[in-house]
């Protein structure tokens, strides 16, 4: 069984040794993704703008294995301040909403003070296998 390395571009990936996403099987990992845009290498300073630049990042990361956001299984958040939990809820529903996955929260420390959410997510391939 192939293992497939996907890479979002990022230089911590190189410098630390991981990758945004690996596929193995019919599963896909992704790292946890912060908010950070890599287009333009800037992270917001709104939590609400951070977290769906971290789903577009998980997404694009997924497309590229050839699953979506609806495949996601697990998902696990991890917020640093517990008042920038609640208003996420509309981003996470918009982008999981169909997906409703298992999911985790855990408040904890980032590694900058700029990122307040950092999302990892673990979907199944589509078509692949049953229940």
């Amino acid at each position: 069984m192939a293992r497939i390395h996907i890479s979002s571009g990022s230089r911590f990936e190189e410098e630390i040794g991981y990758s945004r996403a690996v596929v193995y099987g019919d599963h896909v990992w992704v790292s946890g993704t912060t908010g950070y845009d890599y287009a333009r290498m800037t992270i917001e300073d709104d939590v609400v703008a951070q977290a769906d630049q971290a789903f577009r990042n998980i997404a694009a990361a997924l497309a590229e294995a050839g699953a979506s956001l609806d495949d996601v299984v697990r998902v696990l958040f991890i917020v640093p301040r517990r008042e920038d939990w609640e208003p996420c809820w509309p981003v996470v529903k918009r982008h999981l909403g169909k997906a409703r996955p298992a999911s985790t929260l855990i408040h904890a420390g980032l590694q900058t003070d700029a990122m307040r959410i950092e999302i990892e997510v673990t979907a199944r391939l589509p078509g692949k296998g049953s229940i």
